[in-house]
């Protein structure tokens, strides 16, 4: 396991730095293999990274995109994971269609969850069992310690196995649909973008604090994934030692 910390003025620059990261690990993916994948988070921090992603030219039809939770809307609801990425980053970046595999948040929960299961299944030319690796995983965290859609208490958050599951968010109500921990932990590279002074103390209790997953399920990165790079803005790095 490696980890690589960058602390940056403002929220842009940092996830301009992240949009950077990502084009690089997705170069060197693409310098062995005729394709490469992507798995992208949805917020705000996140919507300055794909203006950044979608001004860069970049050979897009060798890029499979795909999500790492969804919310249980219809795909033009403005809380949709993909409608953002959509109108920030794949219509101006003109992505190829075929190459886009969403998860479909106006299904059922459970059969929305099965339905992307497959659909990976289908990508990665997975056997029954096996877990998909994705060259580059995008993700954030909650001012709650949330990463993905694994909250607090969630007891998903401690699983090795699995694809995906819906997972019902207790404190909102509301069901959504999520990559697990097997798949986010087994990617060649994990970028985490931070931005936000109201991520300062889950920050450093996930990067300094003793481990407690279950209370800061973002923790699961940084001691488990294979390699991680981290993109914070000062506001969200003022109380962790080590990204400062």
């Amino acid at each position: 396991m490696s980890a690589h910390w960058f602390t940056y003025e403002t929220a842009d620059l940092a996830a301009e730095a992240c949009a950077r990261q990502i084009l690089l690990r997705l170069e060197e993916a693409l310098s062995g293999h005729s394709m490469a994948t992507l798995a992208v988070s949805g917020g705000s921090t996140p919507k300055l990274m794909f203006g950044h992603l979608a001004r860069h030219r970049f050979e897009w039809d060798r890029v499979h995109l795909f999500w790492v939770d969804e919310r249980m809307v219809p795909p033009a609801s403005g809380e949709s994971n993909y409608r953002l990425a959509e109108e920030t980053f794949l219509k101006p970046a003109h992505f190829p269609h075929r190459n886009v595999h969403r998860i479909h948040g106006e299904m059922r929960p459970d059969a929305a969850a099965e339905h992307y299961t497959r659909e990976i299944e289908r990508v990665f030319d997975l056997e029954e069992g096996q877990v998909p690796r994705f060259d580059v995983v995008h993700l954030g965290m909650g001012a709650d310690g949330h990463t993905a859609s694994l909250f607090p208490g969630e007891p998903l958050i401690e699983s090795k196995e699995g694809i995906v599951s819906a997972v019902l968010v207790e404190k909102l109500a509301k069901w959504r649909v999520t990559l697990l921990p097997a798949v986010l932990l087994k990617a060649s590279h994990v970028v985490m973008l931070v931005a936000g002074a109201d991520k300062a103390d889950p920050l450093k209790q996930v990067t300094e604090g003793a481990y407690e997953p279950l209370r800061y399920p973002a923790q699961i990165i940084p001691h488990h994934a294979r390699h991680v790079t981290w993109f914070v803005d000062k506001p969200a790095a003022m109380m962790t030692s080590v990204l400062t």
